[in-house]
């Protein structure tokens, strides 16, 4: 089992192209750990934003009646992908990954197999 620190040293070692990841409390829409980034990408921004794109598909799930569960949610900007897990299991029920990668650098089936993996092992 890995902790916050190692789980997020995982993501940005095994997954190609990767620029910076966060694990995200979307209760409170703070970011528990980071790693990468930089001054073209605020990892405590994102935090922040993401959790309200959480939010907004629970609540449009809500009001479809849909009793499915969010299992990622992917974001396909020009250059980059944004690639929202949401963690399943005792203690993660408000957690999510975040990860942001170059696209041009990325394989995007690659990167959410190894974000289901970390997901696993990680210990929250």
């Amino acid at each position: 089992m890995a902790n916050t620190e190692t789980a997020l040293k995982d993501a940005m070692t095994s997954i190609e192209g990767v620029i910076g990841v966060a694990l995200v409390d979307y209760s409170s829409g703070m970011a528990l750990g980071t790693l990468g980034g930089g001054k073209d990408l605020d990892l405590t921004v994102a935090a922040a934003g993401n959790t309200d794109v959480v939010r907004a598909k629970a609540r449009t799930m809500e009001l479809l009646g849909l009793k499915d569960g969010i299992e990622d949610i992917l974001i396909t900007l020009g250059s980059q992908y944004h690639l929202i897990r949401l963690l399943k299991g005792r203690g993660k029920s408000a957690l999510f990954l975040y990860l942001a990668l170059d696209r041009s650098r990325a394989n995007l089936a690659m990167a959410r197999h190894q974000l289901g993996r970390i997901e696993d092992d990680l210990e929250v």
